[in-house]
């Protein structure tokens, strides 16, 4: 199970997440609450262990400015919340070629009727130039960070289907009390977490960080024992 804790803005936060156990971290670019800077990224994740994932999350970014982000701060990964340009993910690829790219696809259960929400992940899965897709929540106020989570048990199917054709990441309104929850439901192939693990945003709460990388873990070794005994009746 691969962990992202998003939406750091220090040093100890993040360093407290990799001691955790966490495989990655996120740093906001993005209008938010939790919006740091390039300088500011480029300190922290100097200081953070070489094996652990760095994200950038952005929404209506250019490429130039995501591309000197991602160099003067020595990111893995980038995290593409919104943007005009469908050409983008390729445009980064051809200039990043070894980062982790990520495609949010926002979860509307009103606007997803049927199959509607299975076909756009799909469509989603054969850009060759991604390397996951990242299902989140929306409100009228916040693209992410929005505490807020969708209906696990409606995209359940559609995850399970397009599981075996890209890596799936959950995420939105998840917590330490509930994504073990989100895991049994929707075996995803990771997990990311903002507001459930916050005592304020921008600043984490260090037991409920421990928390959920704790039960994450358990869950997955849960699920995947599940999956075992039942291919073994």
């Amino acid at each position: 199970m691969w962990i992202k804790i998003c939406g750091n803005t220090n040093l100890e936060d993040a360093r407290f997440a990799a001691q955790c156990g966490a495989n990655a971290v996120g740093f906001v670019f993005a209008p938010s609450p939790r919006q740091v800077n390039v300088e500011t990224v480029r300190q922290i994740a100097r200081n953070l262990p070489p094996e652990l994932e760095t994200y950038g999350v952005f929404a209506d970014a250019g490429l130039e400015d995501i591309v000197s982000a991602v160099n003067t701060c020595g990111l893995t990964g980038v995290q593409l919340h919104r943007s005009s340009d469908d050409r983008l993910p390729a445009l980064l690829r051809d200039r990043l070629d070894r980062i982790s790219i990520l495609s949010v696809l926002h979860y509307k259960g009103d606007q997803f009727k049927g199959d509607q929400f299975e076909h756009q992940m799909m469509e989603t899965a054969q850009n060759t130039a991604l390397n996951g897709v990242l299902v989140d929540s929306s409100t009228t106020r916040a693209i992410g960070g929005t505490g807020v989570s969708f209906n696990w048990s409606e995209a359940r199917n559609a995850f399970l289907r397009v599981a075996p054709k890209m890596r799936l990441v959950a995420a939105g309104g998840l917590s330490p009390e509930n994504v073990q929850q989100a895991i049994q439901t929707l075996q995803p192939w990771g997990v990311d977490v903002v507001t459930g693990v916050e005592q304020a945003p921008g600043k984490k709460d260090p037991a409920k960080v421990l928390a959920f990388i704790r039960a994450a873990r358990e869950a997955s070794t849960e699920t995947a024992q599940s999956l075992e005994e039942r291919l073994k009746a």
